[in-house]
């Protein structure tokens, strides 16, 4: 990926390492990946209102990679609730949680059979990852018009870098003076990155021919890869390139388990990697490599993070499916979806089958 993810990864090893040595004192040699970075970012590393409504976010709903080639952890939530995720937080009224979910379920229940088949679930999956393709699609309108003030529909580059340095507390009007007059900006390092990250993104956003102009449409492809195949593609390449040991623009199941290490010093540590080596490698064998041929080839990894593919939908409708599938019928009951709600909604509720069937 790009130099930017790369400067994140160290500051993110270095802060892992520190948190547990102080956290645990026995001290043992073990490596270990980190947990994902884009969960992270706002915690450690505060950004400005200006910011966020500007820069490309780490975190895509409805997408199963992070920009930085996570695996994303809320994934199922996210296709499952779509618009609703934010009302399923862990300290919200367990009862409340219930009746909503048993909502959901009738909703999602299109022929009113009272169980869920692989292809209802696949419906509701699509629905889900377009109301998430909307909400973009909105917030897109509000960060154009930041970087748009003036109202022509269109954005240059420099425009943007005016816009992104002065986030960054940088002095707006200096900064447009110098990049009109093309004298050296004197940024730290790592803003030098992030801008050289920003314009390679920028100027594949910029559809043929290029102008080096972004219209509303474009600047959403820019925020937003998964709204563009060409900046999806770009997405698939950028991640191949920084997981390729071998530069053969293909994946092998050790390389995509093998992220950036660091060492830490404790045994939790280690627990926290083999767990991470064991959910990559099972999304590496039972979902990515569609041909189990043991490599995964860009147009596999594309295909496999194409939000709207119908295909896609109806595989995770029957992962989600099993995983709640007691009476394995391939259906999914009210009881099954309740009892496991925290891997639907990512809340628990402890009365789940009280009074069940009263519901209908």
């Amino acid at each position: 990926m790009a130099n930017y993810w790369r400067t994140a990864w160290r500051r993110h090893l270095l802060a892992v390492s520190m948190a547990l040595f102080c956290l645990l004192h026995n001290p043992m040699d073990v490596h270990a990946r980190p947990a994902n970075m884009s969960s992270l970012k706002d915690k450690n590393s505060p950004t400005s209102k200006e910011e966020n409504e500007i820069l490309p976010p780490d975190h895509l709903n409805g997408m199963k990679l992070e920009m930085d080639g996570h695996i994303n952890k809320g994934f199922h939530q996210e296709v499952f609730l779509g618009k609703e995720m934010e009302e399923f937080e862990e300290d919200s009224e367990p009862r409340r949680n219930r009746n909503k979910l048993i909502d959901i379920f009738r909703k999602v229940d299109f022929n009113k059979d009272k169980s869920v088949s692989a292809k209802e679930m696949q419906r509701w999956i699509v629905e889900k990852t377009e109301e998430h393709f909307q909400e973009a699609v909105r917030e897109n309108k509000m960060s154009f018009h930041a970087v748009d003030p003036d109202g022509d529909g269109h954005v240059t580059w420099d425009e943007y870098r005016v816009k992104f340095l002065a986030s960054k507390g940088f002095n707006k009007k200096e900064m447009a003076d110098k990049i009109k007059n093309s004298e050296e900006l004197k940024v730290d390092e790592e803003t030098q990155e992030v801008l050289e990250s920003l314009k390679d993104r920028w100027f594949q956003a910029d559809n043929p021919p290029a102008d080096q102009l972004l219209n509303e449409e474009e600047f959403l492809s820019f925020l937003h890869p998964e709204h563009s195949k060409g900046m999806l593609k770009y997405m698939v390449k950028e991640i191949v390139r920084d997981l390729d040991q071998d530069s053969d623009k293909k994946l092998t199941l050790s390389e995509f388990i093998s992220l950036p290490m660091g060492t830490v010093e404790n045994q939790q540590a280690q627990d926290i990697d083999d767990d991470w080596v064991r959910e990559r490698k099972k999304e590496f064998e039972e979902v990515i490599d569609g041909n189990h041929d043991g490599i995964v080839t860009m147009e596999e990894l594309q295909e496999y993070m194409d939000p709207m593919n119908e295909y896609n939908a109806l595989n995770e409708a029957k992962q989600m499916i099993a995983v709640a599938d007691e009476n394995q019928n391939h259906n999914l009951e009210l009881e099954e979806i309740l009892k496991y709600s925290e891997y639907f909604t990512g809340s628990k509720l402890m009365d789940y089958a009280r009074n069940v069937h009263e519901e209908f």
